[in-house]
């Protein structure tokens, strides 16, 4: 990932302070203090334009507002905060800032994090820390504000999520991964709905996809839920600092057994639910509405996800889902039969097969659901009863030994496969090892069983006309003279040993 420059300082002293703190409470103790200073940067610009301004309103809470600039009290302003860094009350005055902002601000009651004055937290580091972030400019008139605080969260929540290890995953979701579901399903105007959102990483790529096509950012709206108190802060943070006005409720909360949003029926489903978990209280929910297709297994959510979402796509809705890939080819319980009953309804669009090592929490390979309401929608050709299969297992890049990356030519080619296989008169074909259109009769014969590979088959190797039997000879050749240089090697190594009086 692109770093602007100072990150790798910030990070290098935010990993200082851990000390024995977990990884997941030193998170909101860095980024509760970007948005800080952000917020109170972002209000020190507009002051000081009241002020060139001369008329005396730079006090006027309701110049800012109006704005939608968050209004900070004067004790609550990082000026005030920078000059006690090295007080021993450090972080009594950040939580005591933080509530004050809170009482003015209705939108963040009850999302900031106050956490600063407790005894783990060393107030020394804190204090260095805060100094790091005093000489950062997080909002100007010259800067595109929203963009450098984002990549900085960005940054962030990826180094975070790599650290925090297993579990990590559940509040960020691979750039990569998010942008390659955003390019398949464009989600240029109406409802996006994610019933697990995290940190809120589906929501600010689908902001992102309309401004970089022209669109206005206010013909979508953002619904969400998240069950983790903690998360559900991070990500009403993330949406402030970005101005995305998103419904993720007023507190957190169990999408399975509160739902937030029972009536909405959203135009784009965006999704990365947490994987195969088995305590999601299904034994409660047996005589739920949602499950249209049959009882989701009580060891398994998979499959509850999954109608869940189909519960609240709207009549011509489309949806992006990233599971693991067992979900494809599962027949525990009754998930076999759940994703028959989904084929025959014609709910399946697209699979993709994605690679290895995407995530910063686990190596295991993932899957993309592109699921859809309406295949006779006219905006594209009638795809009934047709369902496209990707395998994008040999894409991206390996960005660091354990983590891989799709590079933009990977995301591109997977949409572009996609766009091109619905289009009316589009451009497609079948591509052996790459994708292959099937239609039901032919998922059928594979028992419903939705993993790619099964239909697009191994890609063709050019043949270079040279044998099997001559490839060997010169296969054994070669290891030969390697291994004849490693013994040269060997003794040569031995011989200047010696020499020095090491005898071998």
């Amino acid at each position: 990932m692109a770093t602007i420059g100072f990150e790798e300082k910030l990070w290098a002293m935010a990993d200082k302070m851990r000390n024995n703190m977990d990884p997941s409470e030193y998170k909101h103790v860095v980024l509760g203090l970007l948005f800080l200073k952000y917020i109170s940067d972002k209000f020190e610009t507009k002051y000081k334009a009241l002020v060139e301004e001369g008329e005396g309103f730079e006090e006027d809470r309701d110049e800012y507002i109006s704005e939608n600039i968050f209004w900070v009290p004067k004790s609550a302003r990082w000026s005030n905060i920078e000059k006690s860094s090295k007080t021993p009350e450090i972080g009594k005055i950040i939580d005591d800032s933080l509530i004050e902002i809170e009482k003015e601000n209705t939108v963040l009651r009850g999302v900031l994090d106050k956490r600063y004055a407790k005894s783990d937290i060393d107030k020394t580091r804190l204090g260095e820390l805060i100094d790091i972030v005093s000489n950062i400019t997080l909002h100007s008139k010259k800067e595109n504000e929203k963009d450098l605080l984002g990549r900085v969260y960005e940054y962030f929540l990826g180094r975070f999520a790599d650290a925090e290890g297993k579990g990590g995953g559940e509040f960020y979701t691979p750039t990569s991964i998010v942008q390659t579901m955003v390019k398949m399903i464009e989600p240029y105007k109406g409802r996006v709905y994610d019933p697990a959102c995290g940190s809120g990483g589906m929501f600010v790529q689908s902001e992102k996809f309309v401004e970089e096509h022209a669109g206005k950012i206010n013909d979508i709206s953002v619904y969400g839920q998240e069950s983790n108190p903690t998360t559900w802060r991070l990500c009403k943070m993330n949406l402030a600092i970005r101005g995305i006005d998103g419904n993720i409720g007023d507190h957190h909360g169990d999408t399975f057994h509160n739902d937030l949003h029972k009536s909405l029926k959203a135009d784009f489903v965006l999704a990365n639910p947490p994987f195969n978990i088995s305590d999601w209280g299904g034994e409660k929910l047996t005589e739920d509405i949602r499950w249209k297709y049959g009882i989701p297994p009580v060891g398994n959510a998979n499959y509850a996800w999954l109608q869940h979402m189909v519960h609240h796509l709207s009549p011509n809705g489309v949806a992006g889902i990233v599971l693991a890939n067992g979900s494809l080819s599962t027949n525990t319980s009754s998930e076999g039969e759940i994703r028959r009953k989904m084929i025959e309804d014609d709910l399946v669009d697209c699979i993709v097969a994605m690679p290895t090592n995407l995530f910063f929490t686990t190596g295991i390979p993932v899957c993309l659901w592109i699921l859809n309401r309406n295949k006779s929608n006219s905006d594209f050709r009638t795809r009934k009863n047709e369902t496209l299969f990707i395998d994008a297992r040999n894409m991206g890049k390996m960005e660091t030994r354990k983590l891989r990356i799709l590079e933009t030519e990977d995301m591109d080619k997977i949409a572009s496969i996609y766009h091109e296989w619905r289009k009316i008169d589009g451009k497609y074909e079948d591509i052996k090892g790459i994708c292959k259109g099937s239609d039901i009769e032919e998922i059928k014969s594979h028992d419903y069983i939705l993993t790619p590979g099964r239909y697009v088959g191994i890609e063709d190797v050019e043949d270079d006309g040279i044998s099997f039997e001559v490839k060997m000879i010169e296969l054994t050749e070669k290891l030969g003279e390697q291994f004849k240089k490693s013994k040269e090697l060997e003794e040569e190594i031995k011989g200047h040993l010696e020499g020095l009086g090491f005898k071998i």
